[in-house]
């Protein structure tokens, strides 16, 4: 039947709109803070070659010199701005300040995070392809450890994977029963960072062909990937310009990603539609 003089009323408090909010990643690098300069370079020592030396016929011990590498990250300067009319914000549903602040946080958290995976594309070395399996999982293992990659730090392990290659491991007897594992999947928040065979699993939304049958995931050492920033944790201006009569929002982070070690990071080839 007709309602006479509807009603519509709206809800002021907002409901955000499905998208990753912030990083994910940082954390799985060698981290650099940066408090001057636009360049931050890593000090890599030591090599796998060097062998043990006797005394040569002249009784004298040959000495050599320790292998040193630097590597440089070059920050670059990202913003996530924002900007409303005063009369916009007053005639808008909602709280449009809040809206812009959010927004801009979360495009800086996945800038960081595209920036890292970015970088990781870089990365030479590759092991398996298709669907996940626990035969595949365990040769990227092996090709890390053949590199004499520390494999038994589970702290400094990470693998950085597709949702679906998560979902399907999950499918796994062996990644998912209490007699293998101590983190659970199928219990407590879906977010919780898992560990299994040696990796810290993050499953990111923003690795390249996502969904598709070239999902690139990625399994590495902290110590092979570096990241450098102007922060440790995320910053961000809001204000209103009372002479144009405008609110605004601003985030801002310089930073950049380097590899400072090829073989500590594995690429895998995931197809999301299997």
């Amino acid at each position: 039947m007709a309602v006479e003089a509807a009603v519509t009323q709206y809800r002021q408090d907002m409901i955000a709109a499905f998208a990753q909010r912030k990083n994910m990643l940082r954390a799985s690098t060698t981290k650099e803070l940066v408090t001057k300069g636009n360049t931050a370079t890593f000090l890599v020592s030591g090599n796998s070659t060097d062998l043990a030396v006797t005394r040569g016929a002249n009784g004298q011990i040959p000495y050599n010199n320790p292998t040193n590498s630097q590597v440089s990250a070059t920050l670059v300067e990202k913003h996530a701005p924002y900007e409303l009319t005063g009369f916009n914000v007053f005639a808008s549903q909602g709280d449009q300040d809040r809206v812009m602040r959010d927004e801009s946080l979360a495009v800086i958290g996945r800038d960081i995070d595209k920036t890292i995976l970015t970088e990781l594309s870089n990365a030479t070395v590759t092991a398996g392809s298709g669907a996940a399996t626990l035969a595949q999982v365990m040769d990227v293992q092996a090709t890390l450890g053949e590199a004499h990659v520390p494999i038994d730090e589970e702290d400094n392990m990470f693998a950085v994977v597709s949702p679906k290659m998560l979902t399907n491991l999950k499918q796994i007897a062996e990644f998912s029963s209490a007699d293998y594992v101590d983190v659970k999947p199928f219990s407590g928040p879906a977010m919780k960072m898992l560990r299994w065979a040696g990796f810290n699993w993050i499953s990111s939304s923003l690795v390249s062909g996502v969904g598709g049958a070239t999902a690139l995931c990625y399994f590495y050492h902290r110590s092979a990937l570096g990241y450098a920033g102007n922060l440790e944790e995320d910053k961000i201006f809001a204000g209103y310009d009372e002479k144009q009569g405008v609110s605004w929002s601003r985030a801002e982070v310089y930073h950049g990603a380097k590899i400072l070690q090829n073989s500590g990071i594995v690429k895998y080839t995931h197809d999301d539609t299997a």
